[in-house]
């Protein structure tokens, strides 16, 4: 099957799919659509985001769905309201000119009620994720004794979010006779649990691999210290001008922080974690769509199902645990036949982490040194004469006689002051910055030699020590606000992310008493824990504790409140 036109689909959603612009199906289409259509056993397939998987399984099942009956037919679960909305957009558009069939998303954020009432019209075909589906199962408004087809679309993530005994419930609610499409990205031991224990004898299909990564991504990474990430970050982003990119941190609190300082310094970014409501959720994800803001700070999570075909660049701010993630991650960037870039931040001791990710994927990661002030403004000279040299539209009209007389200047020297003019700032900026320059490891190598590593902190601190010599101002060149002395690094010490700051009137007496509170039992038997480091910022802080009470702190501080407002601590990285 090359051409849509060859398959055994009905005209009704040939002629829908033509309209959309579909023409030649992808690799998952082709080996999905005639199976589903002639196949009556269940069906594991794995492929990555992006392929074309909602049409693989959908197409085929619209073409045999009994639009004279009123009762649900076709459930399709997945992980985020995101990917619910779009995955039921989708199937509305292919079903265009299949005036009696209605699809209906369900999902939370929203109102239940309003969702009730679109299950009156009786759809055949539900979109759903598992946390409200099973709401709805509860209230008895869905019924799912009549489906033939079950899909449960990136079935990884649903199992890593936590839906686990959610998928397991709504299993149970369908017919066994049911056909079960399970469709992910990897096929981890929870995924291939769920596939043993509620598929029978399933076909598979296999779309690309771990070990098949995109040809059109070119992988770089870069040799930083934790004192210098953010300074080193912006110098990426300066260096790589025009980019619209997704920026990847492991925590919620990371991912604000990172996001709060891209902000302070001009960019055009903005954050998207768990701790945001659904409507700034909504309010963000437009904002990336529409490209009003160039660069979205996401965890993982948060993520998932914005499906964005023009990204030009991946930046991994924080490597993740699992090779897979790495894989999935960058192979956002990269579509529609493009090339892309995937940029990682690495931190001195994350060797073996690069090591095992190399291994794991086979990926070519090449290292890069991070861009001197000099390199950044050749870039971004570079990008003001690709923008200057591209056709436009004339927009606007003016007179030329307001054009002032300027016979006196040769064109190199008018150019060099357009130059000064546009990139003055950048220049400033730059002017009197020092190189950041990591002392180099081999990820062949199973760890960077410890003398190495002791003479690349004593290099970050005679910089940090430089830069404070060479800025005005309280505030370090990660944005945080300085202390006038290096941070401690100390084995026996964690540290925290904390969510409160001086906007909720934290002082380091308050970090002090909470501290001692969350980590003293009643009648303070129990010696008290050593507090290290305290940084206060506008709006989250840091705090250093003994290793052996972490756990204890993080178990009672959830519970306890600061001037009425809910407390939060994450090991930060």
């Amino acid at each position: 099957m090359n051409l849509f036109t060859e398959s055994n689909l009905s005209p009704d959603i040939l002629k829908a799919v033509g309209e959309l612009g579909y023409e030649s199906p992808t690799e998952i289409q082709k080996q999905t659509i005639p199976f589903i259509l002639s196949d009556i056993r269940d069906l594991i397939a794995l492929a990555q985001t992006g392929t074309g998987k909602t049409a693989a399984f959908s197409l085929p099942i619209l073409d045999m769905i009994d639009d004279t009956s009123r009762k649900i037919q076709f459930l399709v679960l997945c992980p985020t309201r995101e990917l619910c909305l779009q995955i039921s957009k989708d199937i509305k558009n292919y079903s265009k000119y299949m005036k009696d069939i209605k699809t209906t998303a369900v999902y939370g954020g929203s109102s239940i009620m309003d969702q009730i009432r679109s299950l009156k019209d009786k759809p055949q075909i539900i979109v759903g994720t598992p946390g409200r589906v099973i709401d709805l199962i509860n209230r008895k408004a869905l019924d799912f004794s009549a489906i033939h087809w079950l899909v449960l679309d990136e079935a990884d993530e649903m199992l890593s979010m936590g839906f686990k005994d959610e998928l397991e419930t709504i299993l149970r609610e369908t017919p066994e006779t049911k056909q079960t499409f399970l469709f992910s990205a990897t096929m981890n031991k929870e995924v291939e649990r769920i596939s043993k224990n509620y598929l029978t004898k399933p076909h598979r299909i296999s779309v690309g691999s771990i070990n098949e990564v995109k040809k059109n991504i070119k992988h770089e990474y870069y040799v930083v210290g934790y004192r210098n990430k953010k300074e080193a970050l912006k110098r990426l982003i300066d260096s790589n001008p025009n980019q619209y990119s997704i920026l990847f941190c492991r925590t919620r609190m990371e991912t604000q922080e990172v996001a709060d300082f891209l902000m302070q310094n001009g960019y055009a970014a903005d954050a998207l974690h768990g701790d945001l409501s659904q409507a700034q959720r909504d309010t963000v994800m437009k904002k990336f769509r529409l490209k009003n803001i160039d660069i979205l700070v996401a965890t993982d999570v948060a993520a998932r199902g914005l499906d964005v075909d023009s990204l030009t660049h991946v930046i991994h701010y924080s490597l993740p645990d699992d090779p897979e993630v790495f894989v999935h991650r960058s192979g956002r960037t990269g579509r529609a036949g493009k090339d892309g870039i995937s940029i990682s931040l690495i931190k001195p001791e994350e060797s073996r982490k690069l090591k095992q990710i190399r291994s794991q994927t086979k990926i070519e990661i090449v290292e890069k040194i991070i861009p001197t002030g000099q390199e950044v403004i050749k870039a971004q000279v570079g990008c003001v004469f690709e923008k200057l040299l591209t056709e436009h539209e004339d927009i606007f009209e003016f007179d030329d006689s307001l054009i002032p007389d300027l016979s006196a200047f040769t064109k190199e020297e008018l150019v060099h002051k357009l130059l000064q003019f546009q990139l003055k700032d950048l220049a400033l900026y730059y002017k009197d910055k020092h190189d950041l320059v990591e002392q180099k490891f081999s990820s062949r190598d199973d760890d960077y030699p410890r003398r190495d590593r002791d003479r690349g902190r004593d290099r970050d601190r005679d910089r940090s020590r430089g830069d404070r010599d060479n800025r005005s101002g309280d505030r370090d060149r990660g944005g945080r606000e300085r202390s006038g002395k290096p941070r401690r690094k100390n084995e026996d010490m964690v540290r925290f992310f904390f969510n409160l700051g001086k906007k909720d009137q934290l002082k380091k007496l308050d970090v002090l008493d909470i501290i001692n509170k969350a980590t003293t039992p009643a009648g303070g038997s129990k010696k008290r824990a050593e507090i290290g480091d305290i940084e206060i910022l506008e709006k989250f802080s840091f705090f250093e504790i003994e290793k052996s009470f972490k756990g204890e702190l993080l178990n009672n501080i959830a519970s306890m409140k600061f001037k009425g407002k809910d407390m939060r601590a994450e090991e930060a990285n």
